[in-house]
């Protein structure tokens, strides 16, 4: 049974349906993108699954239980962690304090009594891992938008995740970081993780994912492994608004891959 279980959820703002009737799985140890135009709900769908949202209907099941109407703190102890899209840090603390931070928080009372030593090693390991631990002790607020990116997942990270949702995470990278990022991601799955991946670089998305769910305008519109999704008709057509299947004529080239949401 897959850890994260999203059934036909449907989420309206007024008259405006940004999610209809979405359903789709992660599993531990795989990692899964969630693509598709900009508006297409994906973050709607990450703010249902951790619980900044409320569905109009349908269920999210994360562990064979039902935590649709569990408030965001107790999905977060139970090992569901995020990114956004807009960073979140606390600006005016040092790198290693954000995500050290993160930890105390996440192991509750405890967490106040290790010692000193072993706190700042538990820190600069976490650093190390996703890549900035030059940074450590700059102001969060001061460092490049690409690092910033990875003391999100750092953060994220150090409440030791089960399922770890991110969203753009390669946003502001540079190509040599976004590879390191990539075998990352991997690294964490190989470990059990399961990955859920909102991502505008389809290099990255189809290199990494093991599965990949396309929304357009709230609705699934194809589900499958990296290879079926770039020559899927639908997808196409929702990215670039032609298809290989269209009886045009034109010499289309644009590649999938190349094309932002």
């Amino acid at each position: 049974m897959a850890l994260l279980e999203v059934d036909d959820v449907i989420v309206r703002f007024g008259g405006v349906t940004a999610v209809n009737q979405a359903s789709f799985t992660a599993e531990r140890g795989r990692i899964t993108g969630l693509i598709g135009p900009n508006g297409a709900g994906k973050t709607t769908c990450f703010n249902v699954i951790t619980g900044l949202q409320k569905p109009t209907s349908g269920r999210v099941r994360y562990r064979d239980r039902d935590v649709t109407g569990w408030p965001v703190h107790r999905r977060a102890h139970q090992g569901i962690g995020r990114t956004f899209q807009r960073l979140e840090a606390f600006g005016s603390l040092s790198v290693k304090d954000n995500v050290r931070v993160a930890r105390e928080i996440h192991g509750g009372p405890k967490a106040w009594f290790r010692s000193e030593g072993r706190a700042a090693l538990e820190v600069e390991v976490l650093l190390d891992r996703v890549g900035i631990g030059e940074y450590g002790d700059e102001r969060a607020d001061s460092i490049p938008t690409g690092a910033a990116r990875l003391l999100e997942l750092a953060r994220a990270l150090a409440c030791d995740p089960m399922l770890l949702l991110l969203d753009e995470p390669s946003s502001g990278l540079d190509e040599t970081e976004t590879d390191s990022f990539g075998a990352l991601l991997s690294e964490l799955a190989s470990e059990g993780v399961a990955i859920l991946m909102v991502e505008h670089d389809m290099d990255l998305v189809m290199t990494v994912c093991d599965e990949i769910h396309v929304l357009d305008f709230g609705e699934i519109i194809a589900s499958g492994a990296p290879a079926d999704i770039r020559s899927d008709g639908k997808v196409q057509r929702a990215y670039l608004g032609y298809s290989d299947d269209d009886d045009s004529g034109a010499d289309h080239t644009s590649e999938l891959e190349a094309v932002t949401p």
